[in-house]
Order: structure tokens, then C-alpha cells, then sequence
């Protein structure tokens, strides 16, 4: 909202704006909406047809007119750079404006205020304009001349990442990762020229990565933070940036996630921490077979969450059945030891991967 409140804010004391139009995917559309309504402008939001559901809801709670358009955020852009043009609305875009920058750039004031003894600040990475204005405000108010800026993009869109790289604006064609807030092709002139500038190094975190942040977040810090939101996290704990020894803010810049990724992401962390964990078999298709493994489990004090008894399988033998039982675990040496007793027992059973 920083970015957004500001662009606008200053397009209605430099011009009669009475209406502004922006594209997005998802955050920085709810940020033109509220921001609009606070400084009482009419808003359209143009995003992708495919976007989730409850962001293009969160948009229309903040009072935007959504116009749904396109398979992609490009595709969005374009529509709503024709509707702005059409109706002679201000058009906020989401990252490659100065305003916008400085508006994300209060956040970097606010690091410098809270902690002026920074070293390193990490920050997730879409067009460049969070970074930008963290880094633009950072070097130019710190006392402290060596705080280093590192930005965060996923593998599936390093399109900035790659610019950085090479020198030059890289367009990434075919963008695939679950932190859809940061998907941005190409990034922006203004952006790609201060991040060239101010920026100490880029760095890339995979989807794994970023799920495991997303967890340990939930779980330990109790914060709920979208894939795009945690990728400064996910570095910092994949050992992508040196911190040790270091003074670090992590910036972590979203918490629009979809409840039915983050109910799949906790799955995938507890089978990861060692928590829960699923073991597959074939037993005799007869009455007490499937008592003698839960009871088993049980001795064992664990808890079952799932089970599958499937008999049509036709690599199963017939007269048998395969049964995959999910379990909540002590730790994993319990589950080799169980294993081992159904071994013992003359039921061969085998720990399968949560996605198996």
C-alpha cells in the first residue's frame, strides 16, 4: 500500500485525478484499492482471468471496480494501460514508478530508524520497485555505509536475477513458481537501473525453499507470509546469503496465500520436520489383518491421520489388499522400529515419501 498510497497521493495534488487504473496479480491491486478509497478515488483493477479467487474478492472488499483479462500479468498490464488511456485515469503502475518507489522506500527509513547498525537487508524481488526504494532510502539515510541489499527472486521468474546477471533487461518467457506475487517477466527500466546501482547481490531460492520458510514462519514466529512474501526468508535459511555474525532484517512482504496451498505446505512440513510420516503395505483381505497394524501403531503412541485399503489394485496378488496409513510420529526412529516389529510380524511394510 506504501507505493501505491503515495503515487496517488501525489497525482491528486499535482492534477485532477478522479480515477486511477492499475494491473496486478494480487497485492499491489488490494494496495491502489484501499488506497484509492482512503484518498477518495474511483479504482479498476485489471488481473489475469486465471487469478485466485479470494485475491480478486480482497480487491473488490477495498471498493476496486476488477476487470478480469488475460492468462498472464502482461497480459493484464496491456488491458489496463487501454483502459487508462480510454477514460484518461492515472495509471499506478505496480513497481517501475519513482512515486511507487519512494513509497516502498519508507520502509527502508523505518529499518534505518529501528536498526542503524544493519548489515545485510534481504528482500523478495518482482519488478524491483520493494527493493529500489528499501535500497535507494537505505544508502542515502544510513550513517553506516557498507549495509548490504540483497534481493530474492524464485527459479520459476528470475527474470531481474538474470538482468542483474547480465547487465541488460532479460525477458523470461515461461515463469512457473508457487510464489505467483513476484512472476514478472521483464523487469522495469527505472528498476532494473537502481537495482544495477544499489543493489549488492541477487540471489535464488527454489519452491522447496520457500515452502519450508512459509512453515517455520507459521510455526515459530506465528506469521502467515504468501510464497513471494517469504523468499527473504527462504534465502536467509537455505544459506543462500553469508549472515553468520551479522545484523539482518528479512524483509517479508505479503500474507496473500491461498488456505488450500497453505493447508499442503504444513502437510509437506510435518512429513519434512519429522512429524508425521506414511508407511505403505499388503496384508491378507481378512477380518483382523488391518486391526493387528493399528494396534501395533498404537504400542508405539502414534496417532493415525489416514487410511487407504485399496483391493483393486492389479499389481496386488489377489486375496490381498495394500494399505498406505498416514501417522503423526514421536521421531523416526519410532517408525523404523515399527517397521521392523511388522517386519517380524510377517507384514512387509515400507516408509513412502508424502507425495508417493
Amino acid at each position: 500500500i506504501r507505493g501505491a498510497y503515495y503515487a496517488i497521493w501525489r497525482a491528486l495534488h499535482e492534477c485532477e485525478v478522479s480515477r486511477c487504473v492499475t494491473a496486478s496479480s494480487g497485492n499491489h491491486g488490494q494496495g491502489v484499492a484501499l488506497a484509492s478509497r482512503l484518498l477518495g478515488v474511483e479504482s479498476t483493477v485489471v488481473m489475469p482471468v486465471h487469478t485466485p479467487f479470494y485475491k480478486v474478492q480482497a480487491v473488490k472488499n477495498y471498493g476496486a471496480k476488477v476487470v478480469l483479462h488475460g492468462d498472464t500479468y502482461d497480459d493484464a498490464y496491456a488491458k489496463a494501460l487501454e483502459i487508462a488511456e480510454g477514460e484518461n485515469a492515472f495509471f499506478v503502475h505496480p513497481f517501475d514508478h519513482l512515486d511507487v518507489i519512494a513509497g516502498q522506500g519508507t520502509i527502508g527509513l523505518e529499518i534505518v530508524e529501528d536498526l542503524p547498525d544493519v548489515d545485510i537487508v534481504v528482500v523478495p524481488v518482482g519488478g524491483g520497485g520493494l527493493i529500489s526504494g528499501i535500497a535507494a532510502a537505505i544508502k542515502y539515510v544510513s550513517k553506516k555505509k557498507d549495509v548490504k541489499i540483497v534481493g530474492v527472486q524464485p527459479e520459476g521468474c528470475p527474470s531481474l536475477y538474470l538482468s542483474y546477471r547480465r547487465g541488460e533487461p532479460v525477458l523470461f518467457e515461461k515463469p512457473q513458481t508457487i510464489a505467483d506475487g513476484v512472476i514478472v517477466k521483464r523487469p522495469g527500466k527505472l528498476t532494473f537501473k537502481l537495482v544495477r546501482e544499489l543493489v549488492d547481490d541477487m540471489v535464488l531460492v527454489d519452491d522447496y525453499e520457500i515452502a519450508r520458510a512459509i512453515f517455520l514462519l507459521l510455526e515459530r514466529a506465528k506469521l502467515v507470509a504468501e510464497p513471494a512474501g517469504a523468499l527473504s526468508i527462504a534465502a536467509v535459511l537455505a544459506g543462500k546469503v553469508d549472515v553468520k555474525g551479522k545484523r539482518v532484517v528479512s524483509v517479508i512482504s505479503g500474507g496473500n496465500i491461498e488456505m488450500s496451498l497453505l493447508s499442503r505446505i504444513i502437510e509437506r512440513g510435518l512429513y519434512l520436520e519429522g512429524r508425521q510420516a506414511k508407511i505403505r503395505g499388503v496384508l491378507p483381505d481378512k477380518p483382523g489383518q488391518l486391526k493387528k497394524v493399528v494396534d501395533l501403531i498404537a504400542e508405539y503412541n502414534m496417532n493415525i491421520t489416514h487410511i487407504e485399503h485399496e483391493r483393486s489394485n492389479p499389481l496386488v496378488n489377489p486375496g490381498f489388499a495394500e494399505v498406505t496409513i498416514n501417522i503423526e510420529i514421536p521421531d523416526m526412529e519410532s517408525v523404523e522400529k515399527l517397521l521392523n516389529k511388522l517386519k517380524a510380524m510377517g507384514l512387509e511394510f515400507r516408509l513412502v515419501s508424502p507425495h508417493e
